[in-house]
């Protein structure tokens, strides 16, 4: 197949090597990420694996690519463009190493937006697992978040990964939204706080390269956040709450029916 390479399609950077572009390059359809190509998918639902919503750049199919080879796993990974409802795209309340602050999902019963279900086998689970040492990862129910297929089915939930430290709030105390584009995001916070330009720079260029070379000053950034008291919670604390990381659990939960 031609046409089909992550390069051909736009697809094959990641925000790790490339953190201004954070979250990402999305595909603008489903479709069935196997190595260096995006394949048509087959079907929506696959009852050996579990939904996980992707928020950020976990939709990135350059960065989930990255996340899988480097643990050497090759097998495909079916992403799904799905309508979900109950949820927004909100800002982690946490520097990453990787030199952006990333996204977070929140509480928001009125809002509806398209994300994509990324479909992970028991190992690929454990990958994302790893690879978000800042989350926990949480049984979202329906109706509380409505995920819609492009078939007009509803699952009965996903699982979703909620930051531990909560996420920055707005002017009113609500969650800030994120806006997409990490060079905005990174300009307002920075013009908001002299202590982050102290620690950071003044250009979200500066903010990167500063965060990528020192483990140390992202963590004193995320405690910044929480002194200057710009972080709230997401609203998805109690799903969070007891849920563990790093090894999938077991039983029917895992593999949520159609209703």
């Amino acid at each position: 197949m031609t046409g089909r390479t992550l390069a051909e399609l736009g697809l094959a950077d990641a925000p790790r090597d490339h953190p201004l572009t954070y979250p990402g390059a999305w595909p603008t359809d489903s479709g069935l990420l196997h190595g260096d190509r995006m394949l048509p998918l087959e079907r929506l639902v696959y009852d050996d694996r579990v939904p996980v919503l992707a928020v950020g750049s976990n939709a990135c199919p350059g960065q989930l690519r990255y996340k899988m080879a480097e643990s050497g796993i090759g097998s495909p990974v079916p992403m799904v463009r799905s309508r979900v409802s109950g949820l927004g795209v909100g800002v982690s309340a946490h520097v990453s190493r990787l030199g952006y602050v990333s996204a977070s999902p929140v509480k928001s019963p009125r809002e509806s937006r398209e994300l994509f279900v990324i479909w992970l086998d028991r190992r690929q689970l454990e990958v994302i697992d790893a690879s978000e040492p800042h989350f926990r990862r949480a049984w979202l129910p329906a109706p509380q978040v409505r995920i819609e297929l492009p078939d007009g089915c509803a699952l009965t939930g996903a699982y979703a990964y909620v930051n531990r430290h909560g996420v920055l709030r707005n002017g009113t105390g609500a969650p800030r939204r994120h806006p997409g584009d990490q060079r905005i995001l990174l300009t307002e916070l920075l013009a908001g706080s002299a202590a982050l330009r102290a620690l950071f720079g003044v250009t979200p260029e500066e903010f990167c390269a500063r965060a990528r070379r020192d483990p140390g000053l992202c963590a004193r950034g995320t405690r910044l956040f929480a002194e200057q008291k710009w972080v709230t919670e997401s609203g998805f604390e109690p799903y969070a709450d007891g849920q563990q990381t790093g090894s999938p659990g077991t039983g029917s939960s895992l593999f949520p029916p159609l209703r």
